[in-house]
């Protein structure tokens, strides 16, 4: 995995995403007072998926503000405290609910810095929660990074894991621009919710910084390329164990951020592996799996594929609230496996 641009000194001790979101949002606090935060019920229940957790006890409510059930307003409010010089973070609950404050975010948030000529910053961070897998049906399981990855104005950042979502934390905070910062609660370390150990890692202690747009090759390989981000990163390690013990060596990408997108991390990794499957948990249709589809077919001039481009995410249909169902949409660890085995001819894995 590549290192972050500041490297810390102190030992690090293992974070769960939750923990090292907090951490990260605390250390910009103590050292920037104009750092704060709002949302619904991130105070004295530190936000329902614990991404500030103990922050309400050590800055009061003035910095740590609970706000109504109203998306547009504090997103508007938030938008406002930037302009005049804060650098707020908004927790919206749920990413699903995006549509009721859409106008505040995409006609606002995203436009406001443009249509001034550069001259009115927006320093704020929008965090949110993504994804499914624990049966919370159609209007809280989706991802839709994709959505605000469409709009120009916005960077979009997705970690797979507590020590990048520190770094990648602090990078947003410090940034001019608004950021859109998505968590997935699969991978936050929660104890009444079932989640991927391998999120929870070794976190410095000190304050570091990860810059956006650079991909992390988080496993090498040689005969096909996994390019994905957050939860399926995991879900795609566990596959290349798999497909190690059948002779296929799988490289994976976790892409990190998608604005801006480390599109030079993908093409060398596809130029060298000859093969192409992008897995994601967000929608097929429209979104990051055609995006990146995209990048590598126009590149063909340079690039010998191997095989088709193969791509794995949400079929075009809500989230279902039957597990079954919802699992038959969610891409899987054994779908991945089927995929690449596809992908790679059965010459390949005899010769390895």
């Amino acid at each position: 995995m590549s290192t972050p641009a500041s490297v810390a000194t102190s030992a690090p001790r293992t974070l769960t995403m939750a923990q090292a979101i907090a951490e990260a949002i605390g250390q910009e606090m103590e050292r920037d007072p104009r750092v704060f935060a709002m949302g619904e019920d991130i105070g004295r229940y530190g936000g329902i998926f614990s991404a500030t957790g103990g922050l309400l006890e050590r800055f009061g409510p003035e910095r740590i503000r609970d706000t109504p059930i109203s998306e547009s307003a504090f997103i508007g409010a938030a938008t406002g405290a930037a302009a005049e010089g804060l650098r707020p973070i908004a927790e919206l609950m749920f990413v699903d609910f995006f549509g009721v404050c859409m106008d505040q975010i995409y006609n606002h948030l995203a436009k406001n810095r443009y249509m001034s000529g550069g001259q009115v910053k927006l320093p704020v961070v929008l965090m949110t929660a993504i994804g499914g897998g624990y049966g919370d049906a159609a209007q809280h399981s989706q991802c839709l990074y994709s959505t605000f990855a469409h709009m120009p104005g916005l960077k979009v950042v997705v970690p797979s894991n507590a020590h990048d979502a520190k770094g990648l934390m602090i990078q947003a905070i410090r940034d001019d621009n608004p950021v859109m910062y998505f968590f997935h609660k699969g991978i936050m370390g929660l104890p009444w919710m079932q989640h991927h150990e391998g999120a929870s890692t070794a976190v410095p202690q000190e304050a570091y910084t990860i810059p956006f747009g650079q991909a992390a090759v988080v496993r090498e390989g040689r005969h096909v390329s996994i390019v994905t981000l957050s939860q399926m990163v995991h879900k795609a390690m566990l596959a290349a164990r798999t497909l190690h013990t059948q002779g296929i060596e799988a490289e994976v990408i976790d892409l990190r951020t998608l604005v801006p997108l480390d599109t030079q991390t993908v093409l060398r990794s596809v130029a060298k592996t000859g093969r192409l499957l992008i897995v994601d948990e967000d929608y097929v249709g429209f979104g990051l799996s055609g995006e990146i589809a995209a990048v590598v077919a126009e590149r063909m001039d340079e690039i010998a594929l191997a095989a088709p481009i193969r791509r794995l995410g949400v079929p075009n249909v809500p989230i279902p609230y039957s597990r079954p169902l919802e699992q038959a949409v969610i891409p899987s660890v054994t779908r991945i496996v089927e995929a690449c085995c596809e992908m790679a001819d059965a010459k390949l894995k005899a010769a390895a």
